[in-house]
């Protein structure tokens, strides 16, 4: 063995020797620890409950103790009116009284165009515009001539009153013999000239001024407004199409921007058989039926009949106007009419009731069976009802309910079970 390995060795040597058992206690887990760490799930489960409970308490108490707000209908009686013998039946179209395709004064390129289709358009609304560049150089041109015409009167009062400082001197050297006659009626005349001359300035200011509101009014009608509040059925131009009241040739000019309908205006005309013309009377009450609605009868009268007949047809046009005005209402509509003969109503005023009207939206369908939700306090009830015809938003309830009773004004067939499910958590707006 070198010398180098026994002084290793002796190092070796004189190293402790390892203590094994104090390893193993320190591997060993403190049981205050251990019982620590076993309590840790026991805890964040315990929150975890109490958390759960809380959520569930306020969907209890706080989510579901939200009332529902519903509007309520008081149904009131029907009369039966005194059934009325149809005299006569024809048909026709909805048509307006009061409908204009809208179009510009001058000729002239769109550049602009606000509406569309179904859009609601108040009276002196701005439907359109066109190109207005070459009369706005036209107006500028027009203010510049007319500061131009002004600017001349001043000159002129200026040279005025020179030539009346010139007649007061040569009137004096006149009285003193100074000066001959002749110069003194120079100079009157000199005077004279320049008010004539102030005089057809102020012409030319007021021609001018003249002009300009012409430039203006032209400018003006540059924008296309509406002439009376109504809806636009047809969109005639687009922007870069050339625009004109009179038609161009070719067909590349149009004629309008668009066709505008005053749905106030709406009325029947209806060709009626001359034969038959001696059961029409201005006045009659007349029961319109469109052809899209069959079973909606909406009440109208006879307006006036045209005093004159269609040789061709053997008709006389017959105008009707609507009693109940409705959005389902449209021009050009086909529709059925009834001319009526009204009898006289009974002296007695026992007359029986023939339902009850409700609102449409009140009524909601199951099945094949029809029910309205009832309000007794704050309790509702699911009541099946027996319908009759239909008077314009409402509808006649013939069996089912009576005079008086509260019903939840919209309803349907998703919503009913919800608001009876929800027990007395409701509040009714009366």
């Amino acid at each position: 063995m070198s010398k180098g390995d026994n002084t290793q060795f002796e190092r070796d040597s004189q190293t402790p020797p390892i203590d094994k058992t104090a390893l193993l206690h320190k591997l060993n887990i403190d049981q205050a620890t251990r019982e620590q760490t076993r309590k840790m799930p026991l805890v964040l489960l315990s929150l975890l409950v109490l958390v759960a409970v809380a959520g569930g308490g306020w969907a209890w108490y706080g989510g579901a103790a939200q009332p529902l707000a519903l509007d309520t209908y008081t149904v009131s009686a029907a009369s039966a009116s005194v059934p009325a013998n149809t005299v006569l039946n024809a048909s026709g179209y909805v048509t307006a009284r009061l409908q204009a395709t809208v179009s510009s004064k001058v000729t002239g390129k769109v550049v602009e165009v606000y509406i569309e289709e179904g859009d609601f358009v108040a009276e002196g609304q701005i439907l359109a515009r066109l190109d207005s560049g070459l009369l706005n150089a036209q107006l500028r041109l027009g203010e510049a001539q007319l500061a131009a015409a002004e600017s001349v009167i001043l000159e002129l009062d200026v040279q005025l009153r020179e030539a009346q400082l010139n007649l007061n001197r040569t009137a004096r050297l006149t009285e003193k013999s100074l000066a001959s006659k002749a110069e003194l009626d120079a100079a009157t005349l000199a005077v004279e000239a320049y008010q004539a001359r102030i005089a057809r300035s102020q012409r030319e200011v007021e021609v001018s001024a003249r002009r300009l509101e012409v430039q203006k009014q032209q400018l003006t009608d540059t924008e296309i407004r509406a002439p009376f509040a109504g809806i636009v059925i047809n969109k005639s131009a687009q922007p870069g199409e050339m625009i004109s009241p009179i038609s161009g040739g070719g067909g590349f000019t149009r004629t309008g921007i668009g066709t505008l309908v005053d749905m106030k205006s709406l009325e029947i005309e209806v060709d009626v058989n001359e034969s038959n013309i001696n059961r029409v009377t201005p006045g009659q009450s007349v029961t319109a039926v469109l052809n899209s609605y069959q079973d909606w009868e909406i009440p109208a009268e006879v307006i006036t009949i045209i005093p004159t007949a269609d040789r061709n047809k053997a008709t006389v046009r017959v105008r009707i106007k609507f009693l109940e005005t409705d959005d389902r209402i449209l021009p050009d509509m086909g529709v059925k009419v009834s001319f009526l003969e009204e009898l006289e109503a009974p002296a007695s005023g026992d007359a029986q009731v023939a339902g009850v009207l409700v609102p449409q939206a009140a009524i909601y369908a199951s099945g094949n069976r029809n029910f309205v939700l009832t309000v007794h306090g704050t309790e509702l009830e699911q009541r099946q009802v027996t319908l009759g015809s239909t008077r314009g938003t409402n509808r006649l309830v013939v069996g089912g309910l009576v005079s008086g009773e509260i019903v939840i004004a919209r309803v349907t067939s998703e919503t009913a079970q919800e608001y009876l499910s929800a027990g007395p958590e409701i509040v009714i707006n009366n």
